[in-house]
């Protein structure tokens, strides 16, 4: 592609999300207790040419799914995928260039942990093509880092903050609050060293107690005591300040940002946009000549390379989405955004509206803001969660779904893609 034409690619906006590819790997040197993500220990080690192969091969029957595609945003999330080799990511990144177009200005984000964190290694993840790192921190206190079941410690977070400072323009890092025994105090203390340690973006995530985690066991018999919905509202007050007061803006429920700062491809999710999921457990959604499809792959990561090698892709769910479907999730996803949801663009994909009595009704319990045309101050453009609103949104997204009246949809075609079932 010439200069002059890559020039003229248009970045992903709220008005047109784009399209990204998510990248699965799925190993951990350890499980930690409260995690329900698809991540598996191999002490033994893994085949990474084996995996290398699949990867590729997967991309290559999205690519024929999907069609030609501006690349706007690449995510390597996990497990821990610092833990690859930096060749496995330039051959990953080099063969997702080979397929679409990757826009000059692609966000390339890698998911580490500090225990994985080397500098020589930061610099070959850098020269592979990342641009920005996100670093699994989860907390600034040793003990509690022990209970999470993290096995890096404070001192090596902060060198690993070094390293990311040094290597790349663009890093954020996670914490986990509302945990076990947290007061406000202590929370204001710990967030108030990791926005001295913070740059430009910041992701807090309060604890929740998933299904089937060894978390949820010991929850369930009484030897885990979390903080309660008052507790919980507090800290997470405490967390709005302080972030506000930093400029870190809650772009995302539980995540801040300088402006223009905004991970891209969380973004894209938000904004229920295109991606390609590739890897084992990648969920992805592809727009195709038939309508929008959801994709999930095998989750164990032998058997999903096995059903690669077999059938060229992991998938084994393929659904196509109602318009239904789509606007539930477009609903769900666009409403932890600080931006909303457009009520235009919801019609134009799922065919409904919220009632104007839903809608006013949770207005006035505090729990959704309108924003109307400038125009025409009647004409309902967006609606967004308010901060109160934020913290029972699952409740918001139910009232305002099931409240959905039919409107006229405009008729817009799909690019001429081929949907593909799994063999």
């Amino acid at each position: 592609m010439s200069l002059s034409a890559a020039s003229s690619l248009r970045m992903p906006s709220a008005a047109d999300p784009g399209f990204g590819v998510y990248i699965h790997w799925p190993f951990c040197a350890q499980k930690c207790p409260y995690c329900d993500f698809n991540s598996h220990v191999r002490h033994g080690g893994w085949d990474e040419d084996r995996f290398l192969a699949a990867y590729l091969r997967e991309l290559d029957d999205a690519a024929e799914r999907t069609g030609p595609r501006v690349v706007g945003s690449v995510f390597f999330g996990g497990g821990t995928p610092s833990l690859m080799k930096p060749e496995t990511t330039a051959a990953i990144l080099a063969r997702v260039a080979k397929l679409w177009t990757l826009h000059p200005a692609a966000e390339i984000t890698l998911e580490a942990n500090p225990s994985s964190v080397e500098a020589g290694r930061f610099r070959g993840y850098r020269d592979a093509g990342v641009n920005r790192v996100s670093m699994g921190l989860q907390s600034l206190n040793d003990d509690d880092l022990k209970r999470l079941g993290r096995i890096h410690t404070v001192a090596e977070s902060k060198r690993a903050l070094d390293v990311a400072r040094a290597e790349f323009d663009r890093f954020s890092f996670d914490l986990i609050y509302a945990r076990p025994g947290q007061t406000p105090a202590a929370w204001r203390t710990e967030l108030a060293e990791a926005l001295s340690l913070a740059g430009d973006h910041l992701s807090l995530y309060q604890l929740t107690i998933e299904p089937d985690t060894p978390y949820a066991a010991l929850h369930a018999a009484g030897k885990l005591i979390v903080p309660d919905a008052d507790a919980a509202l507090e800290l997470y007050a405490i967390t709005q300040q302080m972030t506000s007061a930093r400029r870190l803006t809650a772009y995302e429920i539980s995540n801040h940002a300088r402006a223009g700062e905004e991970s891209q491809h969380n973004l894209l999710y938000w904004r229920y946009g295109e991606y390609a999921g590739i890897g084992p457990g990648a969920h992805g959604r592809l727009i195709t000549n038939q309508g929008r499809v959801a994709t999930i792959a095998e989750k164990h990561p032998e058997t999903w390379a096995a059903c690669v090698e077999r059938h060229g892709h992991g998938i084994v769910d393929l659904e196509l989405l109602s318009a239904r479907q789509q606007a539930d999730e477009m609903l769900l996803m666009g409403l932890r955004l600080s931006e909303g949801v457009n009520l235009d663009r919801l019609a134009n994909l799922g065919g409904v509206r919220p009632s104007t009595a839903a809608m006013d009704g949770l207005a006035a319990l505090g729990l959704l803001e309108t924003i109307s045309e400038t125009a025409q101050a009647n004409r309902r453009r967006a609606i967004r969660a308010t901060p109160k609103g934020r913290f029972v949104l699952n409740a918001v997204v139910a009232e305002l779904s099931n409240s959905f009246e039919p409107v006229e949809k405009p008729t817009s075609a799909h690019p001429p893609n081929v949907l593909s079932t799994p063999a």
